[in-house]
């Protein structure tokens, strides 16, 4: 086995008087992939901060293979004290770093690095910081969910990033398929203590039921074990006779063990609150459409929705999903067609933004809306703290107010508030973010079991295909297609997946207005943005480097020996012409689009 790269060993550290870490261990080699999985509040974050060098532990030891490079994805990165983002990728780069890598990466991810870091909105500033930890290739990469804030194109393209670099990689990630296909190992932090499996995440969950229910044995027979030795300690020794210290001192450590042992964390209890049973029809939409700015968001779309459907609607940011989700549910009127909502409707509604919440409020008067200590599910009473242990607050929490939760916290608190109201039609924007898998896997079961009717925006894949019985998916222009079944199915059927805006082309012809006159059409006239030119003056002397690149890359794979003389080298090498000629392709379509837009914009 490769000697590591990195090696954690016996890693310990307290919070506030609680044990976090109890000899925790992580070790990577070069080119392994390592996910890390455990519940929220499990020490995750903290681990791979530690092995960052960005936290130091109160015992266990550190090792990083000398000269090796390690790159660390926070996720709530700092951009401030740079003048750009490029600026701020750029001081990402080790010395000998090419520097086009930081421009590239940041096209990819939709930004030219001109931003201020102060206008970015958190996705943006989370795809800086992925340009910043992947420019430099480094032999160590150590991710803390990679794919928050990110939409469908950006998760897509980041793990095809991630599948062709050479990098070591350990990933923390609540994404089930991003783990799933990009980890051959897993390291499980669980009551303080890590468990490694030599496989990917894939097959994680049945391992670690299977470790679950080999500790419960063992709790068993070690409670069994303590029965049985008070049974001799009460009729086994007389009064006459000397008693045997030995077992006496073994007794007391089988209760100390007993005592000690930190069972596993407990589960979310999600149970939803149906209303009666709605109409068969829920929602007919007929040739609905919305345009912002002239911009279309909805085009002609029309869709039934009946009693018990569950629909998932996908696409990349700044598509239009919450939009077309608030005209489904009457919310919002659209500029032409109709809706109609069937009968008997009750809603819940799961905000992306959390808007619901009140940061001053406690968790208690959030839940209980500063009606005492009751919560009303259905119509019937129950006490605000067994309501909370449900969701995996303790009581201890009643009175922290929202703003000191964290976002896993957050979610939970909102999942309560949505599931304690009485519904028919639950509306779900993003419900998956910052949720752990374990109450991923309930709210899923939740869906599942739930009578009513449910709409759900997400950019996670896997929830999506274990959700929805069809998919209302962005094909570009404000146009929208339904497609039966989850979001693997929507990929089979039109053979791709959800692509970004920037690539889109309209699906459809837009009807021509009439001809103004030659003064009024010049002085409306659309002009290249600052984002178009920035990218006509820079695509040249890309495209320049490019093609430098390609032929000292050519030259070298014409030498008669290199296979023979470094087998190793030449597959790298190929693969880096195959990969420097797609990204001059890319730049070329790119740069003839633009000169073509501005020839027709008139200059």
């Amino acid at each position: 086995m490769a000697p590591p790269l990195l090696l954690l060993q016996d890693t310990r550290l307290t919070f506030g008087g609680t044990p976090l870490l109890q000899g925790a261990e992580l070790s990577v080699s070069a080119g392994e992939r390592v996910g890390l999985v455990g519940r929220n509040g499990s020490g995750k974050s903290t681990l791979l901060k530690i092995a960052a060098g960005l936290v130091q532990a109160d015992s266990g030891t550190r090792f990083v293979q000398p000269g090796a490079t390690v790159r660390y994805l926070p996720q709530e990165p700092d951009l401030s004290g740079f003048p750009n983002v490029l600026a701020y990728v750029e001081a990402g780069l080790g010395p000998g770093d090419p520097d086009y890598r930081a421009r590239y990466l940041l096209e990819q991810l939709g930004l030219t690095g001109d931003e201020a870091p102060a206008s970015l909105s958190g996705g943006e500033a989370r795809r800086a910081a992925l340009a910043r930890v992947l420019a430099p290739e480094p032999d160590i990469l150590l991710l803390d969910e990679p794919t928050n804030h990110l939409d469908l194109p950006a998760i897509e393209w980041l793990e095809s990033e991630i599948a062709s670099s050479r990098s070591a990689l350990v990933l923390i990630s609540h994404d089930r398929r991003f783990l799933e296909d990009l980890t051959r190992a897993t390291v499980w932090l669980d009551r303080g203590t890590t468990r490694r499996m030599e496989r990917g995440f894939k097959f994680f969950e049945e391992w670690r039921d299977a470790v679950l229910e080999e500790e419960e044995r063992d709790q068993q027979k070690l409670a069994r074990k303590i029965v049985a030795e008070e049974h001799w300690m009460r009729y086994g020794v007389t009064a006459r006779r000397k008693r045997n210290m030995r077992r006496v001192g073994e007794l007391a450590d089988l209760r100390q063990q007993f005592r000690e042992h930190r069972r596993a964390l407990g589960t979310v209890t999600l149970t939803s609150t149906e209303a009666e049973t709605s109409g068969k029809l829920v929602v007919e939409a007929e040739h609905i459409a919305k345009a912002y700015d002239g911009r279309p968001i909805v085009r002609d779309l029309s869709i039934r929705i009946q009693r018990g459907d569950r629909i998932g609607i996908v696409g990349p940011n700044g598509a239009g999903k919450t939009t077309l989700l608030k005209m489904l549910t009457g919310e919002l009127a659209p500029d032409s067609g109709t809706i109609k909502l069937g009968t008997n409707i009750e809603m819940a509604t799961l905000d992306q933004r959390r808007a619901a919440l009140d940061p001053t409020r406690s968790v208690r008067d959030t839940l209980t809306d500063g009606r005492g200590d009751q919560v009303f599910i259905g119509g019937n009473p129950r006490h605000v703290i067994g309501y909370m242990k449900d969701f995996l607050f303790t009581p201890e929490q009643a009175g922290t107010p929202v703003s000191s939760l964290s976002g896993g916290e957050r979610g939970r608190l909102l999942l309560a508030c949505a599931l304690a109201q009485a519904s028919n039609l639950m509306v779900l924007d993003e419900p998956t973010n910052d949720l752990d898998l374990e109450t991923l896997d309930l709210l899923e079961e939740m869906i599942d079991d739930y009578a009513g009717t449910v709409l759900l925006v997400s950019h996670d894949r896997d929830f999506l295909d274990r959700t929805v019985t069809a998919t209302i998916a962005y094909e570009g222009d404000g146009n929208w297609t339904v497609y039966a079944g989850g979001y693997s199915d929507m990929v089979a059927q039109r053979g791709h997946g959800v692509q970004s805006r920037a690539g889109e082309k309209p699906a459809k012809e837009v009807p021509k207005p009439a001809e103004k006159p030659a003064a009024e059409k010049s002085a409306g006239k659309r002009k290249l943005s600052f984002k178009e030119k920035h990218a006509l003056e820079q695509l040249p002397k890309t495209i320049a480097r490019l093609e430098t690149e390609i032929g000292k890359l050519a030259e070298k794979m014409q030498a008669a020996d290199f296979y023979t003389r470094d087998p190793a080298g030449f597959a790298k090498t190929s693969a880096a012409l195959e990969k420097a000629q797609g990204e001059l392709s890319r730049a070329e379509e790119q740069w003839l689009e633009l000169e073509m837009l501005r020839e027709e914009l008139g200059g």
